[in-house]
């Protein structure tokens, strides 16, 4: 196992939610150097400056300003996004059926539902406590099994041998937490506070919450000659990793300033103060342009003339027994190194100038660029770069490494494709 694909299952284990992804992310960035700035805050920056910004919790940017103005030299930005398809607690969870002790959830993003069923599940998150006449936020990880939405046995759902599986959001995938009787969510929450010497408080504080449920199995390497990696939330950790990995990896400073963006929210549209569609990079980029010393006459509209984004998010890769779900021509391969994404009709921001680039890029680094495009009677989704490219006006590339099943649980990708995505993106940071 490389050193990429083992550093990759590290990150992916410590970030089960986009909470804990941007406290890892942290954690990196402040080991590198790296500063945090706050929003509040007047930013005065020099070149070789390294900042960073975090918003809502689950979303990131930090940049390394170059040794030119960012109006002479622009941007060169990766965007990924820290969130994943869960199941999210609702604000009174706690319920009660049949002798069980069960917990409300809310399906968040596009979940592939079954893979879920009979998984052992923990929950993460972040909690807001009562602290005096103000409120706190802390962080909270069971890292342990504590939940499961158990199977219904085939001898009472016979059907499903020639119906298939059907379940219902609202009545089938209510998991199981104990016995009748067991504590409340805010009783075993504080429970785990006080345990893990973050909070001493009691139930009673615990005003509001961001809790979700996520697989305990750890992410791993597979196959005969440990090909894949499996894991949990793939898409889209591993393009924040790539990216992270980049920036940190990247050489002495350029004329260009460095830009790396990790959205939450882009599996539910992205429209929130934190998410691609609000105006968190435009806004960091405005306040870098403006920080730099000296200034520059309308700096921000000609920093984003000479600026690259590129969009990293997870690619299909070809599944073999599904092979008639893609567009011939256009199969990428797991291994086979990083995929361009286009789509006539903009749900990838892709072009021919930013592909280009990419396929450029992807040469100096000794890949060759996959393609993916989907049929014309499937849909194939979207990402953050359309959204991205279109609130900041930078010329974006969609691309991402190929994975299996995406959406699910537990998902699946090469481990022959974490290194070369991480050189080529490195490559964008200093080319």
């Amino acid at each position: 196992m490389s050193d990429a694909v083992a550093d990759l299952l590290v990150y992916i284990d410590r970030s089960p939610t986009p909470y804990h992804a941007v406290a890892e992310t942290r954690r990196r960035l402040f080991g590198a150097g790296y500063q945090e700035c706050l929003a509040h805050e007047v930013w005065e920056l020099g070149p070789g400056d390294r900042r960073f910004l975090v918003r809502g919790d689950g979303s990131l940017v930090a940049f390394e300003v170059g040794a030119a103005a960012p109006a002479e030299a622009g941007f060169r930005v990766i965007a990924a996004h820290t969130d994943s398809p869960n199941f999210r607690l609702k604000p009174r969870p706690d319920v009660d059926a049949e002798g069980y002790r069960q917990l409300a959830i809310e399906a968040y993003g596009a979940v592939l539902l079954h893979t879920w069923l009979d998984r052992d599940l923990s929950i993460a998150g972040r909690v807001v406590l009562r602290d005096g006449s103000a409120t706190n936020s802390v962080l909270v990880d069971f890292a342990r099994p504590l939940l499961r939405i158990p199977n219904l046995a085939i001898h009472l759902s016979r059907e499903q041998r020639t119906e298939g599986l059907k379940l219902n959001p609202q009545t089938h995938m209510v998991p199981i937490v104990g016995l009748e009787g067991a504590p409340d969510l805010n009783e075993f929450v504080t429970q785990e506070l006080r345990a893990q010497k973050i909070a001493d408080v009691g139930s009673e504080d615990v005003l509001a919450f961001d809790l979700m449920t996520y697989d305990t199995q750890r992410a791993a390497t597979s196959g005969v000659r440990g090909e894949f990696v499996h894991a949990s939330r793939i898409d889209n950790l591993a393009s924040c990793h790539a990216g992270v990995s980049a920036l940190l990896g990247a050489s002495s400073t350029p004329d260009f300033t460095r830009v790396l963006v990790l959205y939450d929210h882009e599996e539910v549209g992205s429209r929130s103060a934190q998410g691609a569609a609000g105006p968190l990079l435009v806004e960091t980029l405005e306040r870098v342009v403006s920080g730099f010393k000296g200034g520059e006459p309308q700096g921000l509209a000609r920093a984003l003339s000479r600026s690259m984004l590129v969009s990293a998010d997870m690619a299909h890769a070809v599944h073999p027994n599904y092979a008639d779900r893609h567009e011939p021509g256009h199969k990428p391969v797991i291994g086979g190194g990083p995929v361009l994404k286009q789509n006539a009709n903009q749900s990838y921001a892709s072009d021919a100038t930013t592909a280009g680039h990419f396929a450029a890029l992807c040469g100096r680094a000794g890949v060759k660029a996959q393609h993916f495009v989907s049929r014309n009677d499937v849909s194939c989704g979207s990402t953050i770069g359309p959204i991205s490219a279109a609130r900041v006006g930078i010329p974006t590339v969609d691309v991402g490494n190929p994975m299996l099943s995406m959406h699910s649980c537990r998902e699946m990708a090469g481990s022959a494709d974490v290194e070369p995505m991480i050189d080529v993106l490195r490559l964008h940071y200093e080319t």
